[in-house]
């Protein structure tokens, strides 16, 4: 991984970012990392999470945050808000959806039996389309062995998962956030990806951030993207998590 400083900020438009310890710190959202995300928006520049939260927290977040759209749940969909409407664009419709939250509950309480320690988040009632253990959020933290049993377990009954800095998420289905955000994009912003790849940057932290860091030309780990070894972003900045992130903001806004 290369320092930040090698990061040419030149052209950049828009920022993707995940949130859980790549925008907070430690769970809270800082004065500096909030006011680093309005002087991106600020600025004109498009700004996306793109996270593994609910949607309950996206339907804040969209309304709430400095943001152009939000992606939930691992790319289950992307929320946006315009001319004082929320708009929503699911992957799967709702027919599947309530189909399978019955699935995931049942696959959840398996798992839970087999991980001693492990909990259903505390945000899974906010949930649309996915099943989210707690390995150290609420939970007395666990070894990231386990974390990875759990991520086992779920692909075992079918699902596709994945490791965040503090949840593990399983669902159905083919997407993930890449998949989302290029529908977004493609759907909302008229913007092909693949072309526009050299002026976005992607910001994130954990193991469900991978397919973004491998995607994006301008991929940025936050200092504490070092947790886990296996995660390759191109950059990283010097310190972590919020502070890192406004470390970032702060390089792109200096450039000319």
């Amino acid at each position: 991984m290369k320092p930040l400083a090698q990061l040419d900020a030149r052209g950049i438009e828009a920022v993707l970012l995940d949130i859980d310890e790549t925008l907070t710190t430690s769970g809270k959202l800082t004065a500096q990392a909030y006011a680093a995300l309005e002087a991106l928006h600020r600025a004109g520049m498009r700004v996306v999470p793109v996270t593994g939260r609910p949607a309950g927290w996206c339907d804040h977040i969209a309304r709430m945050w400095p943001v152009d759209a939000v992606v939930g749940e691992n790319g289950a969909f992307y929320f946006w808000y315009a001319h004082g409407k929320l708009g929503k664009r699911f992957i799967d419709d709702a027919p599947t959806r309530e189909r399978n939250r019955s699935r995931l509950q049942a696959i959840g309480e398996r798992i839970l039996r087999d991980v001693p320690g492990a909990a259903l988040t505390s945000d899974q009632p906010y949930r649309e389309t996915d099943l989210a253990i707690d390995y150290c959020e609420d939970v007395a933290p666990l070894p990231l062995e386990a974390a990875e049993r759990i991520a086992s377990l779920m692909r075992t009954a079918g699902l596709r998962a994945k490791v965040s800095s503090i949840h593990v998420n399983g669902w159905f289905g083919g997407y993930d956030k890449l998949d989302t955000t290029r529908k977004l994009f493609a759907e909302r912003f008229g913007l092909d990806l693949d072309a526009a790849n050299c002026k976005v940057v992607f910001a994130g932290d954990s193991p469900n951030d991978a397919p973004m860091f491998a995607f994006f030309e301008n991929a940025v780990g936050v200092g504490n993207v070092r947790r886990f070894p296996g995660l390759q972003p191109k950059y990283v900045t010097g310190s972590d998590a919020g502070a890192g992130f406004a470390e970032l903001v702060a390089h792109l806004l200096e450039a000319p």
